[in-house]
């Protein structure tokens, strides 16, 4: 259990999830849309969902090799519990504030 949490608690991880609960992207596509990440670690991350079931990768035989990844049912059925941990974090972050500062 402490392993999958802290896959799904990583930030790369969670963002990736986060943005193919939208629809399917391409390798290059999701290494656009997020800001920050190394090409090693975005590789690194998806070969990890991947193994835990939780995102799919189809290559299409096009020249170059196009490769595509989207989530699995598994994966699909994380998405609530994500959206509920960030509506959490969205009404409580005024109090952790708070507290840090304190």
């Amino acid at each position: 259990m402490t392993d999958l949490l802290r896959r799904v608690g990583d930030k790369w991880s969670v963002l990736v999830l986060t943005l193919l609960g939208q629809r399917p992207y391409r390798y290059n596509d999701l290494h656009r849309s997020i800001a920050g990440i190394s090409q090693r670690m975005l590789t690194r991350t998806l070969r990890s969902l991947e193994s835990d079931g939780l995102i799919s990768r189809t290559v299409h035989p096009t020249v170059p090799p196009s490769v595509e990844y989207r989530l699995t049912p598994l994966g699909e059925s994380l998405l609530e519990p994500l959206s509920a941990l960030a509506d959490w974090a969205v009404r409580h972050q005024p109090e952790i504030d708070r507290n840090r500062l304190s």
